[in-house]
């Protein structure tokens, strides 16, 4: 066929194969995927001779020794604390105000509070346990059947890769070059989308099966329990208001945001007497045992890309894939299936190290607007978090609640419709992404 002579013109050989089969092989047997992208990009640098051994370590270095990385453990520290000084079930309780007025009000908030939460801490497996615990058996009950309360909230943690400050986005400016902040800005309207999406879902299913009963608030007394609910409860919105505000007015870097939100929550969790010296060790241990796995991957992306580069790897995949087909739809709905296909199997990290340096000279080659294509990608990756019957957060709602994975995966179904309809308006709509961006971007 047409596609694989253009890979072989590459001339690939095992210098590219026999690190590919290691990958595999070692993701099959569960072996941590750092040490998986670790182990395949050495042995494609020895076997290709694209960079000597001795500058292996440098290589690594390399890849981590950028600012803007110190962002991800703050994110990731600054969800830690939300959860131990009980800040998050501040935001679930305003979230349940805002939304009680409407028929299945509780699920709303279900979704609000996983948007709001994942966002700030970065991670979607993170939001969907610390959420799940929070609302499974509350939605429950509510009335809501326990595998579909666990699809909502799989669902609602998507979000957070795709709202920003997300940690995906800072990875992916960092793989390909690009501006965190930038990222942010164009990632604000399609994590939104993606947001309205997943609620407009929960609407629907619920006018078709009534699974929430109770009898909506008139307009006067949501607005009377909205107030006694903020009242209560507006401090915990002074941790995302100073990440959004800084970050999106230009004050702060997303790293200053990281560092400046983990300050105030510590001071509200001591204020509040949540929060004493002695939860500090369980709290680093645990943020440390994420980042050990983030930042292992980041360090051998330089590497694998620079491997990857020389054996012309991007090239071949962009002939190959021109030579199916040169319209630019078909060839954009071919990186969609594949980005979904990554997520169900892959955390975000590993995808973008991976995938980025491969996809982007396509995008490039039919005329994507870069920033468009980072939006399309990560959002992609989200969906298939929850895609059947592979989606990572399936498994994470599945572990924490013992649900059957195939029960969720089939409630699942009307989410993934409704986020691939926002997938592919963000993919053919240039104007989603970059309507906020200056003009130099559009």
């Amino acid at each position: 066929m047409l596609w694989q002579q253009q890979l072989n013109a590459v001339e690939l050989g095992w210098d590219f194969y026999l690190p590919v089969a290691i990958f595999i092989i070692m993701c099959v047997l569960a072996i941590p995927v750092w040490a998986a992208i670790g182990s395949a990009a050495i042995a494609m640098l020895l076997l290709s001779g694209a960079l000597p051994l001795s500058l292996v370590g440098e290589s690594l270095f390399d890849g981590i020794d950028a600012f803007a990385l110190t962002a991800i453990p703050l994110f990731i520290l600054t969800g830690d604390v939300l959860v131990r000084t009980g800040l998050s079930r501040k935001f679930l309780d305003v979230a349940e105000a805002l939304t009680c007025w409407t028929k299945g009000g509780f699920g709303s908030a279900t979704v609000l509070v996983c948007g709001m939460f994942s966002a700030i801490s970065g991670s979607d497996a993170a939001g969907a346990a610390a959420v799940g615990r929070m609302t499974i058996d509350r939605l429950v009950e509510s009335g809501y059947p326990r595998p579909y309360a666990c699809a909502l909230v799989a669902a609602g943690a998507c979000t957070g890769i795709l709202i920003p400050p997300s940690i995906a986005y800072i990875i992916l400016g960092l793989v390909l070059g690009i501006s965190a902040s930038t990222l942010f800005l164009a990632a604000l309207i399609p994590g939104l989308a993606i947001l309205l999406s997943i609620l407009i879902t929960n609407i629907i299913v619920n006018r078709i099966y009534s699974y929430e009963g109770g009898k909506p608030m008139s307009f006067g007394e949501w607005a009377a329990n909205l107030g006694r609910t903020l009242k209560h409860g507006w401090y915990a919105f002074l941790v995302p208001g100073i990440i959004f505000y800084g970050i999106f007015s230009g004050r702060l870097t997303p790293t200053e945001a990281g560092a400046t939100a983990v300050v105030v929550t510590i001071i509200l969790g001591f204020v509040l007497r949540t929060l004493t010296l002695a939860d500090f060790p369980s709290m680093l241990v645990s943020s440390a045992k994420v980042n050990g796995v983030i930042l292992p991957i980041i360090a051998f992306s330089l590497p694998l890309a620079q491997a990857l580069a020389i054996l012309g790897v991007p090239q071949g995949f962009v002939a190959a894939a021109t030579s199916v087909s040169e319209n630019p739809a078909i060839l954009i709905l071919m990186m969609i299936v594949i980005l979904i296909a990554a997520g169900c199997v892959m955390e975000t990290t590993p995808n973008i190290v991976i995938l980025a340096p491969i996809l982007k000279p396509l995008a490039d080659d039919i005329g994507m607007n870069e920033i468009q294509f980072c939006i399309m990608m990560v959002t992609t990756l989200g969906v298939g978090f929850i895609t059947p019957p592979l989606g990572l957060n399936l498994f994470v709602v599945s572990g924490i609640t013992g649900e059957s994975i195939l029960k969720i995966a089939a409630r699942a179904v009307p989410f993934v419709f409704f986020m691939l309809i926002v997938v592919l308006f963000i993919a053919f709509v240039p104007a989603i992404s970059t309507t906020l961006l200056p003009e130099i971007y559009q």
